[in-house]
């Protein structure tokens, strides 16, 4: 309901032109193509904390795409780095990644007080992924010219500005916040509508409902296999973090983070931090590991190009394992 909400929104921080005025104001960005990526990876990484990384994919793949082909620059670092951002910018807030709301769905903290614990990592995980990024793409990043003289587009105050606020907030301040970020979404859904907005029909087409059904019922159905007992998960308790952490980014990648997280969180008695950082990060290492990388490569394919699983896996290959150590080195510290 919450990740729902949160796409909605997104979506109306698009249709008012948000997502389009950050474009303008990168591609104008002085400075060298690595400047120009790493000024997109802290967009995403904006984006991803307050609307979740979800909306990161569905509406920033596109934006970061055509930054890279009006600033003449290499699209791959643009196209790559905004899902591997995405991921790993996703441990901010409770409403940043659903599978953080599963993992807390009995015990869950107000957002701030997850900031406050998970901040160390928060910000390891996209800084350790943008210096990744960059040594990766180093040789491509030293083509391409400076933005060009475009259309500054004006930043609109409206629904899509007012909702990402007020769902950041909520999301600090409230412990469940789906229903008010769910009754905002549907005020403003509503009030957007009758001025010409996206209709309530497009903004359930964006939302994915059959993608999210379908891990949903997944989720629910290995939920109940696990409290069955017969997969003791809860021996992982005395395996250590890193153990932990890296038996949730494999489970993540063989049957998809979010039912990974059901599973894995059902007996209520794995180091949280840990499990967090596994199902956040882990993604990072095939296609297969979120609904999120799904939703990018689905966005990608609208905007023209044509992500390669085998290369995404290159890289994340790097990146993940790097930032999942780092993470839990600093939540140690």
């Amino acid at each position: 309901m919450l990740v729902a909400a949160l796409i909605a929104l997104g979506q109306l921080a698009g249709a008012d032109g948000l997502f389009d005025a950050a474009a303008s104001r990168l591609v104008r960005l002085s400075g060298s193509t690595m400047t120009g990526l790493l000024a997109c990876l802290g967009l995403v990484l904006l984006v991803t904390a307050v609307l979740n990384l979800d909306t990161s994919a569905v509406f920033l793949t596109p934006v970061l795409i055509g930054v890279a082909r009006r600033r003449r620059a290499p699209v791959e670092p643009f196209l790559y780095g905004s899902v591997f951002m995405a991921n790993a910018s996703s441990l901010f807030l409770p409403g940043s990644n659903l599978t953080n709301l599963l993992v807390l769905s009995s015990h869950r903290p107000t957002g701030g007080t997850f900031l406050a614990q998970m901040l160390p990592a928060a910000l390891a995980a996209p800084i350790v992924t943008a210096v990744g990024l960059v040594l990766i793409h180093r040789r491509a990043l030293r083509d391409g010219g400076a933005g060009e003289e475009d259309r500054l587009v004006p930043v609109r105050v409206g629904a899509g500005l007012l909702g990402a606020l007020l769902a950041a907030v909520a999301m600090l301040l409230f412990a469940n916040p789906a229903l008010p970020v769910l009754g905002v979404a549907l005020v403003l859904v509503a009030w957007r509508a009758r001025r010409g907005g996206p209709s309530p029909a497009a903004t359930l087409r964006a939302l994915g409902l059959p993608v999210l059904a379908g891990l949903f019922c997944l989720s629910v159905a290995l939920g109940v296999f696990a409290r069955s007992g017969v997969l003791h998960v809860d021996r992982l308790q005395h395996a250590g973090s890193l153990a932990v952490a890296a038996t949730a980014a494999g489970a993540g990648v063989l049957i998809n983070n979010l039912p990974a997280a059901v599973l894995l969180s059902a007996g209520g008695h794995l180091p949280v931090k840990a499990l967090l950082i596994g199902l956040n990060v882990g993604p990072n290492l095939a296609v297969t590991g979120s609904l999120a990388v799904l939703l990018w490569w689905r966005a990608a394919r609208a905007a023209g190009e044509r992500p390669s699983a085998l290369s995404y896996s290159r890289q994340g290959l790097l990146l993940a394992p790097a930032a999942l150590l780092v993470c839990l080195l600093a939540i140690s510290l």
